[in-house]
């Protein structure tokens, strides 16, 4: 059995001199490493982990793996992932080696989100899927179970475990 983290990055400041260059407040920060110490007690520890090329995504992963212990080093910083759309990122994912048993996956809404509701099964958590029903915030997370090849993953192939804002 695998596990699927998908998050979506905390909190950005409004305004840079591009939008990629969007930098974390410092209610992201805090918030992304809420949700980061909310993963390690699940004890979730990824083996790899596919982030967007932008600033704030890279410091969520940061503040993330902070939270939760995990090292650093194991993120791919992806450029692709910051415009994806679900089918991008879903082609991204299928991507990743079999031998990883556990992903995290942080980027931007509308795709992230959207990316979340599409792999649901229906079958997890009912009270994580009502939470995940009413939207996904920034910092918000996302935890599946898959049964099967990463190659495969495809729509409603994977069950919610847990669903979390993070808030710190």
């Amino acid at each position: 059995m695998r596990t699927l983290v998908i998050m979506r990055h905390a909190k950005a400041e409004a305004s840079a001199p591009s939008d990629i260059e969007r930098q974390l407040t410092d209610r992201g920060h805090a918030d992304a490493e809420e949700a980061g110490a909310w993963l390690g007690q699940l004890q979730v520890t990824p083996e790899d982990a596919l982030v967007s090329g932008a600033a704030r995504t890279a410091e969520t992963w940061e503040d993330v793996a902070t939270g939760a212990g995990w090292e650093l080093e194991i993120a791919q910083y992806v450029d692709a992932l910051y415009s994806a759309g679900t089918d991008t990122a879903l082609d991204l994912i299928r991507e990743t080696d079999d031998g990883i048993d556990t992903l995290v996956v942080i980027g931007h809404n509308p795709t992230i989100g959207l990316l979340a509701q599409l792999l649901d099964d229906g079958d997890g958590d009912e009270e994580a899927g009502n939470g995940m029903a009413a939207g996904f915030p920034t910092s918000a997370v996302a935890v599946f179970s898959y049964d099967g090849d990463w190659n495969e993953l495809e729509e409603a192939s994977a069950t919610l475990v847990a669903f979390h804002v993070g808030r710190g």
